[in-house]
């Protein structure tokens, strides 16, 4: 048996009705944030950004990133190009191989974009 809440008229003040204020994300951040999400819904690119964070000088190769996550050389320039344009890691190119690195102020944005 589950406990019913009061129905509440249009004059009286409650949860349904409460005022919002100032922590309201805007449009602009909203999309970035929904972009961010976006970049992140995929497990390949989260193990990505782990794979990066956790190397000893904070970036990796490209070259050094197909065998850990078991794909292709193209396959994981298209998730790093996700990253990337979410603005959740940078590349550099150095001759023939990119080398990327975690965007941390991006992350901590994302964590704390739909706190209260």
């Amino acid at each position: 048996m589950t406990a019913q809440l009061p129905l509440l008229s249009p004059t009286d003040s409650g949860p349904c009705c409460a005022p919002v204020t100032g922590a309201v994300i805007s449009i602009e951040d909203a999309e970035r944030t929904a972009r961010t999400f976006k970049a992140l819904g995929d497990p390949t690119r989260v193990r990505l950004l782990s794979l990066i964070a956790a190397s000893t000088d904070g970036e990796a190769c490209i070259c050094d990133l197909t065998e850990p996550v078991g794909l292709s050389q193209p396959t994981v320039s298209h998730h790093m190009k996700q990253l990337v344009d979410a603005g959740l890691a940078t590349r550099e190119q150095r001759g023939r191989w990119a080398y990327y690195r975690v965007v941390t102020d991006a992350l901590t944005a994302a964590s704390h974009a739909l706190r209260p």
